[in-house]
């Protein structure tokens, strides 16, 4: 579904990729780990097609990205920002509904998909009609999903959805999650820090660090064959967010 070849950046003398190249299996999700500034979000911004690389190819369905035609390839993407990044002067169902608009859908049409996404992501829907700042965190990162999903999408792009989530709700947010991923069957690649969120979701797991990858595969593979001291230092540090009740993947 998706594939990078030696995907190189840089942002002045700043090198923020170097030689990235892996591929991201249709109706899999893949998880981008890694140190904060090792160029995990700046993966995402690539392939969602907000900045371009300086070097090398993203094939998104055997088509490779390029500025003309990254309009119409991105709408068979569904984008998830830090926070979740809504209009604030929008509802919460305007929001949902902005690109369903912009495309000038039916509102019959536009209702039945708010209806069925709100149904799947268990969003209330008295709660359509209140603006972001009305909302929890929680029900913000539901609506900020369901935009992303308003087009029914091949591909899902969340760049740390849950991370600034209370505990508790963060929990309950994974849980749902992973029955919506496993329920549509999307090709999805997800950032975040946390290891034991990356090994309760990820099909696939890839750890980074300085922009480039380090090793690829699930977390048994980082703790029993690690390719370098980084990576076994990396799983310990994070130890104690597995014995604190972390999501272990079964």
């Amino acid at each position: 579904m998706i594939k990078l070849e030696n995907i190189n950046k840089s942002f002045g003398s700043t090198v923020a990729l170097r030689h990235i190249t892996f591929t991201a299996a249709s109706g899999g999700t893949t998880i981008l780990i890694g140190p904060s500034g090792c160029g995990k979000s700046t993966l995402i911004r690539l392939i969602v097609g907000l900045i371009y690389p300086d070097s090398g190819k993203i094939i998104i369905e055997n088509t490779e990205i390029t500025r003309n035609n990254i309009g119409l390839i991105r709408r068979k993407m569904g984008y998830v920002i830090q926070e979740g990044g809504l209009f604030p002067h929008l509802t919460a169902g305007k929001n949902i509904s902005l690109m369903a608009d912009y495309l000038g859908w039916a509102r019959r049409k536009t209702i039945k998909r708010i209806k069925d996404l709100s149904d799947l992501t268990k969003f209330p829907e008295k709660a359509l009609t209140r603006f972001p700042a009305e909302l929890s965190g929680g029900q913000r990162q539901r609506v900020s999903l369901m935009r992303a999903l308003m087009l029914d999408p091949d591909i899902l792009l969340l760049d740390e959805p849950l991370g600034a989530l209370d505990p508790m709700i963060r929990f309950d947010l994974q849980t749902d999650l992973k029955s919506i991923f496993q329920k549509l069957k999307k090709t999805v690649i997800m950032v975040t820090h946390d290891l034991s969120e990356a090994n309760f979701f990820g099909d696939h797991i890839i750890l980074m660090r300085n922009g480039r990858i380090i090793q690829q595969g699930l977390l048994l593979d980082f703790q029993k064959e690690p390719a370098e001291d980084f990576v076994l230092k990396f799983v310990q540090a994070q130890r104690s967010s597995f014995l604190e009740g972390g999501r272990i993947r079964e």
